[in-house]
């Protein structure tokens, strides 16, 4: 039986969010205006229908939490620094970070059957090394729509993720659950984002890594949405 659910990863449509968009800075109104039909994109993928009508598996969880550990951890080692040189020293990255949580999370899930290393995550993880060498304006769309999404749409995952997990008898990720009262976060995050000092080049460019970011997360879902279900040990 499915758990009751939004209609959406994202709330884009509701008046709330009209209004919230209407606070927004110029640059994470630019971001926002880029990237929406892409992330509807990444809502319609089969993993993502799966995991918002609470019907995903625990394994598919497994597997997303597997395949974003280096990633984040690539983010979280190299984006303060690259950051700050751009202007944003204000971001806040202890409240953000979430390789502590990943690692909790997959030392829990860790009895759970072995997934197929995501050859999506190696793709990823390798446009974030060349970007952090070569572009790091470019990195902070990575930032901006990791970071902001799971502030954002992973709130709402973070519930179906519970539930399914509960129905297997597991226990809860802490994954999407951050330390720091979720608007002010993100506030904080957009006020970074505004803050990067940018040529006009770099702005465009900006704004393209973060379709690309969105295309990054597409694979991913796409992968997820063709893993096998197991049975679970008991």
């Amino acid at each position: 039986m499915s758990t009751s659910h939004p209609a959406s990863i994202s709330d884009h449509a509701s008046a709330e969010a009209a209004r919230r968009r209407r606070q927004l800075g110029p640059r994470v109104r630019k971001l926002h205006a880029r990237i929406g039909k892409a992330h509807h994109r990444a809502e319609g993928m089969h993993f993502s229908r799966a995991l918002l009508a609470g019907e995903a598996h625990p394994l598919q969880l497994a597997a997303l939490l597997r395949a974003l550990a280096p990633a984040y951890a690539l983010l979280e080692q190299n984006a303060p620094a690259l950051a700050a040189a751009l202007g944003a020293t204000e971001l806040p990255w202890p409240d953000l970070a979430r390789s502590t949580a990943l690692a909790h999370d997959l030392a829990l899930l860790n009895h759970l059957p072995a997934t197929p290393p995501s050859a999506a995550a190696a793709i990823w993880l390798e446009q974030l090394r060349s970007l952090a060498a070569q572009a790091p304006h470019r990195l902070m769309a990575h930032v901006y729509v990791r970071y902001g999404g799971d502030l954002s749409g992973g709130q709402q995952l973070a519930e179906q993720a519970r539930a399914i997990l509960r129905r297997h008898g597991l226990s809860d990720v802490s994954f999407w659950a951050f330390g720091r009262d979720i608007p002010s976060l993100k506030q904080a995050l957009h006020d970074g984002i505004e803050a990067l000092t940018l040529t006009p080049q770099q702005e465009e460019e900006l704004l393209e890594e973060a379709e690309l970011a969105f295309h990054a997360t597409q694979r991913l879902l796409a992968e997820l949405g063709d893993l096998a279900p197991t049975p679970l040990p008991a």
